[in-house]
């Protein structure tokens, strides 16, 4: 097990083909990782953790849990620290990139190393609403793997 710093994303969940599969949503602060998350949420996503997401390989997957002084918790801009249903940890398949403006339509495929494993990259601007949707088809569009999860 290849442990490393916490990674300055929030990470998202849901149950699909059988497994937990996790999203890290990366970005500065401000972009709009966690009203991104909390809108999957709402669509029955488990949150894993808001802001900081502790990260680690195994098997040659990436896992994603939360710090134990921020887990259960997320940002709300405008209200404040709230509770959100939660993951306790989950296999990460896919990163998600916040970025302040549109994207290409067709972009070459991407990937980001984590802990020494290349996991997709899917480049988005979070503040549509279509933004939930894009996940969940990019997501849908990964080839399946073997989990133990």
């Amino acid at each position: 097990m290849r442990m490393e710093p916490p990674v300055h994303a929030t990470t998202v969940a849901i149950r699909r083909r059988g497994a937990w599969q996790g999203v890290m949503i990366l970005g500065p602060s401000g972009v709009g990782k966690s009203d991104l998350a909390l809108r999957l949420i709402a669509r029955g996503w488990r949150l894993v953790s808001d802001d900081y997401t502790q990260v680690w390989t195994s098997g040659g997957a990436v896992h994603a849990s939360a710090p134990a002084s921020i887990a259960g918790r997320i940002e709300v801009r405008g209200v404040g620290i709230v509770s959100a249903a939660t993951r306790r940890m989950a296999r990460v398949v896919l990163a998600v990139a916040c970025v302040p403006e549109a994207v290409e339509r067709l972009p070459e495929p991407q990937t980001r190393r984590f802990a020494g494993v290349d996991l997709p990259l899917l480049a988005l601007d979070p503040r549509p609403a279509s933004a939930v949707d894009v996940v969940a088809v990019a997501l849908d569009a990964l080839k399946p793997r073997k989990t133990g999860l």
